[in-house]
């Protein structure tokens, strides 16, 4: 892991922390557009719902931090997204959000 990655996991891991739950009760993704993904196509509420997203220099570090918190238990799924998608971002899961 290289500084960058290792940034953004504390992150995402201090926000996971503070708001609580399992990392299973939790979904990680990569995408180019995280907030379209977080609220259009994850129905994620962007007033009430536990979210977070962080930008990163390359799809390969993105890919690298989505992999982390997947082997934590996380749900999502690795593969996804292409060359543009350099964003991280993760979702505490609802009965409204969508997988």
């Amino acid at each position: 892991m290289n500084a960058e990655e290792l940034e953004i996991i504390k992150e995402i891991e201090d926000y996971v922390n503070k708001c609580g739950g399992s990392f299973s009760s939790w979904y990680i993704g990569i995408a180019e557009d995280p907030r379209d993904r977080l609220f259009n196509e994850h129905n994620v509420s962007e007033k009430n719902g536990n979210w977070i997203y962080r930008p990163t220099s390359s799809s390969t570090t993105a890919r690298n931090i989505e992999q982390y918190f997947l082997d934590l238990g996380m749900d999502g799924g690795s593969g996804g997204g292409d060359y543009l998608s350099k964003a991280v971002y993760c979702y505490k899961k609802t009965y409204s959000t969508d997988l």
